[in-house]
């Protein structure tokens, strides 16, 4: 906490109590001490770091350049400094959500892993990518909702086993439809594949248990129609070196020739599997409960501003990048303070250079590697021309 000032401050010669002595050109109160007749101004610095804070704060999370401020850059880089080190992090409530949806987004080489509910951020962690020990640093922090609401990146389905084993696990439709067209194209040829992209498309328009039922109804038909199919096989000795797949093992004589629409019926069948597909419907305490079942409030809601945040403010280095995501994802939590509250004397305490005082040895002359001149090296008072031969 900072200190406030003394109404009667003292001198700090003679430790005398000093009087006003009108203000200078700055409007600043003077103060005079009557035995000494020394003169000072008081400071105070919590008050100009207030405000040095508050403009890159405000610079940061905005649209502005350091164009757009009152101050020269250099100025701006200078008094704000400091602020860089003020790291906001996520205060934990120990409230357990209903469903929490879960994503990692990229930046400058780096990845943040964020988790939100229905109108706030929960917490974030930053990592180099995304993987499982990650995922696990950021879950550990959060009870255990009921849902987990996720695009299917590995490592963050493993570490929803191994943290919340009792959480049910809702797959983002917007991404399961990215995988079929992935596999299937947006336009396929085989009617198989037509056929397979239709209930890929459809899910969006499930929106009942019933509907849903119809649905998975329409997938194992799919199979039982085409099962024959997805075994087709293709051998080295019958086909030409373009139909063959880039890679093959060594000795590998034969392949199932439609290995991608193998892929994109894999895929669905281990959602309904794990049954990971119709959760959102599955697990409403009441017909009226309205669920998510795509990742699309994150990504619009909390990646977007993330991307935007580093186009108005580019070429950011990796450390500045990581404060100012936290403060981006801080400023959106339940449990955000004021800003300043964060801040500590700490943080915006300068500190001084010491002078350097050299040393001398018993002869009296500097010391080896000091800053003065030394006769050895030839520095010393040159007489005469030095252009003479003689």
């Amino acid at each position: 906490m900072v200190k406030k000032l003394d109404n009667s401050p003292r001198c700090g010669i003679c430790e005398t109590k000093l009087v006003k002595n009108g203000k200078t050109s700055a409007g600043k109160t003077r103060w005079r001490c009557k035995h000494c007749g020394a003169s000072t101004t008081q400071s105070r610095p919590d008050i100009v770091a207030k405000a040095q804070f508050t403009m890159w704060l405000e610079w940061l999370l905005s649209k502005n350049t350091q164009r757009d401020l009152t101050v020269s850059r250099s100025t701006f880089k200078r008094s704000t400094a400091w602020c860089w080190s003020v790291i906001p992090q996520a205060e934990s409530t120990g409230e357990i959500h209903r469903w929490i949806m879960l994503d990692g987004t990229y930046y400058n080489g780096m990845c943040v892993l964020i988790a939100i509910t229905e109108d706030h951020v929960i917490d974030w962690q930053h990592c180099d990518r995304e993987k499982t020990v990650a995922w696990e640093a950021l879950l550990r922090k959060i009870p255990a909702p009921d849902i987990a609401i996720v695009d299917g990146q590995r490592g963050l389905i493993a570490a929803i086993e191994n943290i919340w084993p009792d959480t049910k696990i809702q797959r983002c439709y917007f991404h399961i439809q990215l995988t079929g067209t992935k596999y299937l194209t947006r336009r396929p040829v085989l009617e198989a594949n037509k056929t397979l992209r239709a209930l890929y498309t459809s899910l969006t328009d499930v929106d009942s248990l019933a509907a849903a039922t119809t649905w998975l109804t329409a997938f194992h038909a799919w199979y039982q129609q085409y099962q024959d199919f997805l075994k087709h096989r293709s051998h080295l000795a019958n086909t030409r070196p373009d139909q063959r797949p880039k890679r093959l093992r060594a000795g590998q004589k034969s392949w199932f020739t439609h290995q991608r629409t193998r892929s994109a019926y894999f895929a669905l069948k281990r959602l309904v599997t794990h049954d990971q597909l119709f959760i959102w419907l599955t697990e409403r305490d009441h017909p009226d409960e309205s669920l998510p079942r795509a990742t699309s409030r994150l990504e619009g809601g909390h990646n977007q501003p993330i991307k935007e945040l580093f186009r108005n403010h580019r070429g950011m280095s990796e450390s500045h990048a990581t404060v100012a995501i936290s403060w981006l994802l801080y400023m959106r939590t339940e449990t955000a303070q004021q800003p300043w509250k964060l801040v500590t004397p700490d943080h915006w305490a300068t500190t001084r250079k010491h002078r350097i005082i050299s040393t001398t040895d018993d002869t009296g002359t500097p010391a080896l590697f000091d800053t003065h001149f030394s006769w050895e090296d030839g520095n010393g008072i040159q007489r005469g021309w030095a252009g003479r031969s003689h």
